[in-house]
């Protein structure tokens, strides 16, 4: 009777080692810990605020994160691969959202950018860049395809092209811009010749750089002015202090104020004075208000949780066992890198605003729910993972 229940006692803990290995501890830390930072946070700034902020904010990303991880399961439990065959309804209905954003959107601070369904405002745009991951995928994971043929080229780049400029079109330059990085990160892992991706690069830059130099009627064809004058500001701080530039001005001081370990939770001044406007310090600001807090020590383990996120991610396309499990994971690992980076760059003042949240922790429904569904769908890739690299095979 003994020997039954040893073996069975075995046998649950070969089961519960099998399970485990499933699962990528180097994602599933830091995403808890991020989200679970972002939720105090916004419960901070909130109570620091006041108003609906003060109750309602925080209770909403919770409903939000748990809805997330809802999505987070079901993705990580499926096969990956089953998204080649809905690849094209996904960007289709996509497209979809982002044009019926012009027809029934709602307007918020100026742009329109979410459509209203039932109670729910989501943002199209953040599902957008997913579909884009995916139909990416897809298309250079076909079989002979060759990425470096004009037509093959040509049809990658028309399709990160008609999302991109819907977004551009909003107008939401910042999230029109995270198209890019996805684009250039699969672009490079399918072999794209380097010569290639640097003609691109170089082009996209000089249409940049006559869109801020263009001063002749006021005319900008893709960048709006206000777009225009947060790129010079960042170049010229003392352009615009008191409008343009006052929301990164702030930012830059909280970060700075809070010297090693911080002012201590919900202590922070800049936030509770007014200084950073409620309608950022949740979103866009909200690492200026963490660092302000929690000083370097917290700023460190933020960036840390981000670190080794990326960094899961690119080992999950290392170990994919096809290549658009690798593709999937390398769009992924690119997206997260440049929310991440551009957010809080522009937080200390070393990239322009943009208006981009920070993966995890900004107060909103719909880039939480699309992070974890990346997050999610990257599991799937790792959970599925057996082959060695050598031996993948190309779909």
């Amino acid at each position: 009777m003994t020997d039954f229940y040893i073996k069975k006692l075995k046998d649950l803990g070969h089961f519960l080692k099998k399970l485990l290995n499933r699962f990528d501890l180097l994602q599933i830390i830091p995403m808890l810990v991020l989200s679970f930072v972002g939720i105090a946070f916004i419960y901070s700034t909130g109570q620091q605020v006041g108003g609906d902020a003060a109750g309602l904010f925080w209770v909403k990303q919770v409903v939000w994160f748990f809805a997330g991880a809802v999505m987070w399961i079901m993705l990580a439990f499926m096969d990956y691969r089953n998204f080649k065959y809905w690849a094209v309804p996904i960007y289709i209905l996509s497209i979809i959202a982002l044009l019926a954003v012009f027809l029934v959107g709602v307007k918020v601070y100026g742009a329109t950018r979410w459509l209203q369904v039932g109670g729910i405002r989501l943002q199209p745009s953040e599902f957008a860049k997913f579909a884009v991951v995916i139909m990416l995928s897809t298309i250079v994971s076909m079989r002979n395809f060759d990425i470096n043929r004009f037509w093959n080229l040509a049809l990658f780049g028309g399709v990160a092209l008609v999302p991109f400029l819907l977004i551009l079109k909003e107008p939401d330059l910042g999230s029109a811009l995270v198209i890019i990085p996805i684009v250039v990160g699969i672009a490079f892992v399918s072999k794209l010749r380097f010569r290639l991706m640097i003609t691109g690069l170089v082009l996209a830059m000089t249409l940049l750089s006559v869109e801020i130099i263009n001063e002749k009627n006021g005319y900008y064809p893709l960048l709006k002015n206000y777009q225009k004058e947060r790129i010079l500001v960042f170049l010229d701080p003392e352009r615009d202090r008191k409008d343009r530039g006052w929301n990164q001005l702030q930012s830059e001081l909280a970060v700075g104020s809070g010297g090693v370990l911080g002012k201590g939770y919900m202590q922070g001044t800049q936030n509770t004075l007014g200084f950073l406007p409620q309608t950022v310090s949740n979103t866009d600001f909200i690492f200026s208000v963490i660092a302000e807090e929690t000083g370097f020590a917290g700023s460190f383990l933020i960036i840390t949780m981000y670190l080794l996120l990326i960094a899961s991610a690119l080992r999950t396309a290392l170990l994919a066992r096809d290549r658009f499990g690798q593709y999937i994971a390398t769009g992924i690992a690119a997206a997260l890198f440049f929310h991440s980076v551009v957010n809080i760059g522009m937080s200390v003042r070393i990239m322009p605003i943009t208006g981009l949240p920070l993966p995890l922790i900004s107060y909103g429904g719909s880039f939480m729910l699309s992070t974890m569904i990346y997050l999610g769908l990257l599991q799937s890739v790792y959970a599925r993972r057996r082959r060695p690299f050598s031996e993948m095979e190309d779909a």
